[in-house]
């Protein structure tokens, strides 16, 4: 049968899908618009299902904060192209909306969040099959403050690194700029106290044997073990020790300090860590896609 054109470029509209998926659907479906769309979403799903083993270690992290609610998030594609790609954008901004908007603590929190009738997996399976690509929401945090608190969020301009904090004061500029200083540095640790107990005693214990203190008085004793500390938790990646990216004349505690901040706690994200990326080489990556 003819596909009606009218109906073509409004199916084509109402579903950003492709010409020629939306002229095969019509054609199976007689023309018949939300037919052709429930026939285009369950041509979807098997052609997500068919991605699912794909890895998707690339896309975005981003923050959106409103008010005294900030959220951090990663939204994963198979390649940092797709993540340009205006549909992905779409889905990054309505989920950042959703998640400011929406209270959730665990994973089953997340995955009962509607998004446009459907849950954030739908979604993200339905643009699998529109794009070609696996397209996969891994991970969210969110900060809410209290009257006495403040929240801060930062996201670099290629949106691989994002960064939200949360402190007990009123200095949001201040607190900004060091999300920013923690997107740069990524500190291993936000406080000493974040060390193992192990290895903080074992740092002590070494200290405690320098042989420079042999021999020194009590009070300069106490000052060297001071200055060997701060030391330790430099090489260590301890946030609250580090020079302040912005002015390293002082450390980041200090810089809190002069900002009447108290840091409660932050959140560092970049795309793809902790993922295991399959290397394919281009001729197999060729055969795989034959088999799509």
């Amino acid at each position: 049968m003819s596909v009606d054109l009218t109906k073509l470029k409004e199916l084509r509209e109402r579903t950003n899908s492709g010409f020629l998926d939306c002229k095969n659907a019509l054609e199976e479906t007689n023309n018949n618009i939300e037919e052709a769309i429930q026939w285009l979403q369950e041509k979807g799903i098997v052609k997500a299902a068919k991605k699912s083993g794909r890895i998707a270690a690339e896309g975005i992290v981003r923050t959106h904060i409103e008010g005294n609610s900030a959220i951090l998030f990663e939204l994963n594609s198979e390649t940092d192209f797709v993540a340009k790609n205006q549909l992905f954008i779409d889905l990054s901004n309505k989920i950042a909306q959703k998640l400011i908007e929406t209270k959730f603590e665990t994973e089953e929190d997340l995955k009962s969040i509607i998004i446009d009738g459907m849950t954030i997996e739908e979604n993200c399976n339905s643009l699998t099959a529109k794009i070609g690509e696996k397209i996969t929401f891994r991970r969210a945090i969110k900060y809410e403050a209290q009257a006495d608190e403040v929240v801060a969020g930062y996201t670099h301009a290629n949106n691989r690194v994002a960064v939200i904090a949360i402190a007990k004061g009123q200095d949001q500029e201040s607190l900004r700029h060091l999300t920013m200083h923690i997107a740069a540095l990524n500190p291993a640790y936000i406080f000493e106290k974040d060390i193992c107990e192990v290895e903080l005693k074992g740092i002590h214990e070494k200290i405690d044997a320098d042989p420079k203190l042999n021999g020194k008085p009590e009070k300069i004793q106490q000052s060297m073990k001071a200055g060997m500390l701060r030391k330790e938790f430099v090489d260590k990646g301890v946030l609250m020790y580090q020079p302040f990216v912005m002015d390293d004349s002082k450390i980041v505690s200090k810089f809190l300090e002069d900002s009447k901040l108290k840091l409660l706690c932050a959140k560092r994200f970049e795309v793809g860590e902790g993922i295991e990326k399959k290397t394919v080489d281009f001729a197999t990556e060729v055969a795989e896609q034959m088999k799509m």
